[in-house]
This record gives structure tokens, sequence and C-alpha cells, in this order.
């Protein structure tokens, strides 16, 4: 979960920790919160002695938001059919940063229990909330995916769009992926086209390369400069000679940050 900033992040769940997953996120979501909000919760519960049911229990019903992060994070440490039921029985806290908590359990604990919450929490109030949901529903693989493409038909908030397509890109779906990419090139928020420019730089030298470089070749002509070093640093994946082309053009941009983008594929080569 990410709060205050709108920087990108691209990682592969599976090569990280508990830890690190959610510090990953701080790289996906934003809504003008503190950001250093996020960060003393996640201290807060990641620092905390392991506690028994009954404790946990106890601190899900306090008052104190800190006592219900600490009892849902200690959750983690028990079985499915242990943390699950509990976890459901949080899914309309007040907080949404509990309730984004919940949800990013909801996708560790694998159950039919846990995926028919995170069903309920794509549809809360807050997108903090519908942004893990999503990220975490995509843990559950083929049966999540209608609900997902469904989910980044409906919703335009460009917090919830990025982590769907972040969640895609980590659980190797290149069709579905490039599918919503092309439906993403036409966001009208900028964020969302510079993260699927990004994106489909993944689609370099597979069955998908030339649908996925068409996209390419027209992002790096667009008025906005992000979009277009974006657009720069995922051609330089493509050994083709319109990508090869299209950098040559894009050295020229009156623009550094793009010129910058094609420069660095220099330097790294």
């Amino acid at each position: 979960m990410v709060l205050g900033q709108r920087s990108l992040g691209q990682r592969s769940l599976g090569q990280r920790s508990w830890n690190q997953f959610h510090e990953s996120r701080l790289e996906i979501m934003g809504q003008g919160q503190p950001i250093q909000l996020l960060r003393f919760f996640l201290a807060i519960a990641m620092t905390s002695p392991p506690m028994d049911l009954s404790e946990i229990r106890q601190c899900l019903d306090s008052e104190d938001s800190q006592d219900r992060m600490r009892a849902i994070t200690a959750l983690r440490s028990y079985d499915a059919e242990t943390a699950v039921p509990l976890l459901c029985g949080k899914i309309r806290d007040p907080e949404f940063l509990i309730r984004s908590f919940i949800a990013m359990g909801l996708g560790r604990k694998r159950t039919a229990q846990a995926f028919e919450a995170l069903l309920i929490l794509l549809e809360d109030v807050d997108a903090n909330v519908r942004a893990e949901a999503s990220s975490a529903l995509a843990l559950y693989g083929d049966r999540a995916f209608p609900h997902l493409l469904a989910m980044f038909n409906q919703d335009q908030h460009w917090l919830v769009r990025r982590s769907i397509l972040a969640a895609l890109g980590e659980v190797e779906q290149p069709d579905i992926l490039l599918r919503l990419c092309v439906a993403a090139t036409q966001d009208g928020d900028l964020t969302v086209r510079e993260t699927t420019a990004l994106m489909l730089g993944q689609f370099a030298q597979t069955k998908f390369q030339t649908t996925a470089l068409d996209q390419l070749l027209r992002l790096a002509q667009v008025d906005e400069a992000m979009v277009r070093a974006a657009a720069a640093r995922s051609l330089r994946q493509y050994d083709l000679h319109q990508a090869r082309e299209a950098l040559c053009q894009l050295q020229r941009d009156p623009d550094h940050r793009v010129v910058a983008a094609v420069l660095e594929g220099l330097v790294e080569n």
C-alpha cells in the first residue's frame, strides 16, 4: 500500500519478503495522505511481539486503531483457517488503513471466504482499499481475472488502475496485461499512461511484441514528456528497426528527461 506519492514500482512478488512487500506498495499507491503515517503503522505492526489468539481478538475489538493494526498483522503467523474469519470480521473497519491491511492479509491467506471478502472490498469507498484489494485478488489466479478486468473498466481512479496493471504484471498474464495496456494508453491520467509505457517493455521478444511496439511508437509521440521518457526506456528493450529509429528521434527530443532516458540505455550498454 502506498500513500502520498505517485512513483512507480515493478517487482516480482515471489522475490519479496512480507516486510518488503508492504514497503514496495509504498511505490504504487498514493492518496495525498502523509507517507510517514503508513510507515509509522508498518513499524508498529512489524516490530510487535507475537500475539496469542485471545490477545488478537481483544485487540481487534479495541477502539485504538494501533491495537487493531497489531492484531491484523499478527494474524500472518496463523493458518488461513484461523486468520481469515477474523480478518473478514473487520472488513467494515472505519479506518481505511486497517481495511487496506486486511486486503493484504486476505491475499496471503487464500480461501473461498477470503476471495468473497475481497470482492466486497473492491467496492470500498476509499481508492486505497480498492487498489489493495485488486492487488490481493490477482494472487488468486484465473478466477480473479474476470473481476479485475471488470474493475479496470469500471473504476477510473488512477490508483486502482495502476495497481491492477502492476498486479497483473507480477502474476505473469501477458495476454490480459497487454489488453489492459492498450486500453490504458488512452487513460486520462498521466501516471497511468506513464506506467503503461513502462510495462510495455515487458513484451519485447515475445509473441505480443508487434502490438506492444505499435503502442510504444504512438506513446513516443505524445505531448507529455514523462510518457515519452517512459516509452524511450521501454523501446530500448526492442531489438527492432522501428524501435531503434524511434530512439534516434527521441534522442533529439526538446525535453532533457526524454533525452536522458535514451542515453541511459547507451551507458548501460
